[in-house]
């Protein structure tokens, strides 16, 4: 008895049935054309025969990630989808079923190894988003433009981290840093040293009290001509301007990919497809990405930053 109603596929970035040109917002050139590869938004390969679909898990007892089928050809899966629901396919014709077949990789099938390199582009969130990066060959070579995709449940490893240039703020982003303030909300000395932060969903606001030196967490407005506008959601003080001394950073210690920038070093542990459906040079199924951030020479106290979606969603 088959199923009534075939699953709906996710589709990594999904910028749809567009070309191969990748992922909206990043920026890297691929040859050929066709709609961009699926991974299964489930994490248990498809069988359309079987009467129920086993719920295998996509972290694995022991740790390892369950990432299902790729699909070479989203154009194949989703004709095929459509006969499916039509009820046109019913297991009988092997011109259909034979391609269709041959269309499925098992991600889990490939070797996994490591990649180093520089990231060129981002875009997406922790849940199926993917990294550009420009891998470094141990023998020297040239370098090999490469995506990296994270698993579409959100369960590869993320870990981003070090100093980075006051550029990197923006609207919105929470920070902590050591400020003492006037009654009006003005810094009274230069800020060095500012902090990324990830509060709880527990966590509540903390008032600023004026003329004291403490810890404050609030909420980015902007950053003009090394003014640091801060929104705080409690107390009196509502909204704080704060210099930055002209060599201030911008700490990172987040597992958020929103905070990967072009230039910082990327080190990766997953499974490498170079055949049919890969992006760029090859296409990285991530279980792990562990990414060092690049202060940017260029991202001094006196830049501005014009808007908090320079990197497509997240």
């Amino acid at each position: 008895m088959r199923p009534s109603k075939a699953p709906r596929h996710s589709r990594l970035g999904d910028p749809s049935t567009g070309s191969r040109a990748i992922l909206v917002g990043l920026m890297l050139v691929v040859a050929g054309n066709g709609d961009l590869p699926v991974v299964r938004g489930q994490v248990v390969p498809y069988n359309p025969y079987a009467d129920s679909q086993d719920p295998t898990p996509p972290v694995l007892p022991d740790g390892t990630l369950h990432w299902g089928s790729f699909f070479k050809s989203a154009a194949i899966q989703k004709a095929y989808e459509r006969l499916w629901n039509l009820g046109a396919c019913r297991n009988t014709n092997k011109a259909i079923t034979i391609p269709v077949e041959n269309n499925k990789l098992s991600i889990d099938s490939l070797p996994e190894d490591e990649f180093r390199g520089v990231v060129q582009a981002v875009t997406g969130t922790n849940a199926g988003g993917a990294v550009a990066f420009l891998q470094t060959p141990k023998d020297g070579s040239a370098g090999l433009e490469r995506v990296a995709l994270l698993h579409p449940a959100g369960v590869s490893r993320v870990d981003v981290a070090g100093t980075a240039g006051v550029s990197l703020l923006a609207p919105g982003m929470v920070v902590r840093f050591q400020a003492n303030v006037d009654a009006k909300g003005r810094g009274t000395a230069p800020i060095r040293v500012l902090h990324v932060a990830t509060p709880s969903a527990e966590a509540k606001p903390t008032a600023v009290t004026p003329g004291l030196d403490e810890m404050v967490i609030g909420k980015v407005v902007q950053m003009k001509r090394g003014i640091l506008s801060v929104r705080v959601d409690a107390g009196k003080i509502r909204r704080l301007s704060l210099p930055l001394a002209e060599d201030a950073v911008v700490e990172v210690a987040t597992s958020q990919i929103g905070l990967i920038r072009p230039g910082d070093a990327i080190e990766i542990k997953g499974r490498l497809w170079t055949g049919e459906g890969a992006l760029g040079d090859g296409t990285v199924f991530a279980d792990q990405l562990t990414v060092t951030k690049k202060a940017s020479a260029a991202g001094g106290a006196s830049g501005e930053h014009a808007d908090a979606a320079d990197l497509g969603a997240r």
